[in-house]
């Protein structure tokens, strides 16, 4: 797909048609469960295989491997939808969808596409990311202790991943390890691990702030026996699969910003115009009106970055990432859109007044889902390292 050449800054009609085919489902089937997600962490255990129904999975893997074939920007028009409606899921699809599938299609070997991916897109397995652990969060790679050794025809994996996304219900996970302690970053291997693997379990699901019902777990690793052939990407060359993977991560996570802050004004015009104060709707005085700007503008300015770093990190080449322009480009745009997120938010709930401070109303649960998207896939401080770091190397576009 092309850009609309009338409107560089536009959607094409068949992206326009992407997106509301998206946002009509989100809200018929997925809005429905959100409450009891947040009420109760519960997981729906029947929606993904309704997603892949929908052919809203594998949007960046070719058709022979179950996928829809589209670029980045497809891709993040669907997790924009989605995110209007029930963020949640949006997080659990991204997780699933961009952080596992688009990454053993990326780096995986033509036998691994073929056995994983058709169940990956379909929604029959539900997929999930094992980077982050215990002692190793911004610094990911240098502190990780999770370690694979090689025992003939198998690695066993003994260590702990905590805060995966999807972990607690994932049947395939793209797991993160040391197989050679002295090399420090460029000693990481990646492996895909199945859920029925001798050695590996769920040592927890985790109770969140926000994003309730995306379940997060922490995982344990102990004599976990992985094939050989379940290797990805080659010995040592774990690296390159996380670099190109976390831009690729930082530039999905802007939709799903988008999509939050879209409903978010939504919610606000409404309230605005239904609330009544001094006999007069709330939407009449103009220190209200200025929220609602301040709140629109704030949008726009998400909507032109978000899709602009989509349409420049889909052409991504393996192993391209984690360096140069796209990745200072991406790191600021989801910097940028998580703090706008933030900010659009709290004025949000400053127009709902004391109902938008109540747990079960959607603007309460929208608040308390933005500190995580400041935090996941590099926190807003490692993002100005990348950006500053890429500046004084002299980075420009080309």
């Amino acid at each position: 797909m092309t850009q609309n050449d009338q409107n560089p800054f536009g959607l094409t009609p068949d992206q326009q048609q992407l997106l509301d085919q998206v946002d009509r489902f989100s809200k018929a089937e997925l809005y429905p469960l959100a409450p009891r997600m947040d009420a109760e962490e519960w997981w729906p255990d029947h929606i993904f295989p309704r997603i892949g129904e929908m052919g809203m999975f594998g949007a960046t893997i070719p058709e022979e491997f179950g996928g829809t074939n589209m670029d980045l920007l497809s891709s993040g028009l669907t997790l924009q939808a989605m995110g209007r409606w029930n963020h949640a899921l949006a997080l659990s699809w991204v997780a699933h969808d961009n952080l596992c599938a688009n990454n053993i299609y990326r780096n995986g070997t033509e036998a691994q596409r073929r056995k994983y991916l058709p169940g990956l897109c379909s929604g029959k397995l539900v997929g999930a990311l094992g980077l982050t652990e215990p002692g190793a969060g911004s610094d990911a790679l240098g502190s990780m202790r999770t370690t694979a050794r090689r025992d003939g025809d198998h690695y066993v994996l003994n260590g702990q991943k905590l805060y995966i996304t999807n972990g607690p219900v994932a049947d395939v996970l793209l797991v993160y390890a040391k197989t050679d302690k002295e090399a420090g970053a460029h000693g990481i291997s990646a492996f895909i691990v199945e859920k029925g693997m001798p050695g590996f379990r769920v040592a927890q699901k985790l109770v969140k702030m926000g994003y309730r019902g995306s379940p997060t777990g922490e995982l344990v690793f102990e004599d976990c026996r992985v094939p050989a052939e379940n290797l990805v990407g080659g010995e040592n060359r774990g690296v390159a699969v996380v670099m190109s993977g976390l831009d690729l991560e930082r530039a999905m996570i802007t939709p799903l910003c988008l999509g939050v802050a879209e409903r978010a004004l939504d919610l606000s015009v409404e309230f605005a115009k239904t609330r009544k104060q001094f006999g007069k709707p709330i939407g009449t005085f103009q220190m209200v009106q200025s929220h609602l700007a301040e709140m629109y503008t704030a949008v726009e300015a998400m909507r032109a970055y978000t899709y602009r770093v989509l349409a420049e990190a889909g052409p991504m080449e393996q192993g391209g990432g984690g360096r140069g322009y796209i990745h200072m480009l991406t790191a600021s745009a989801v910097m940028f859109v998580a703090d706008q997120l933030h900010r659009v938010l709290d004025l949000a709930v400053q127009v709902h007044g004391g109902a938008g401070y109540i747990w079960e109303s959607e603007i309460n649960r929208l608040f308390r889902s933005t500190k995580l998207l400041e935090i996941g896939a590099g926190t807003t401080e490692v993002r100005k390292m990348i950006i500053a770091g890429e500046l004084l190397r002299g980075m420009g576009r080309d």
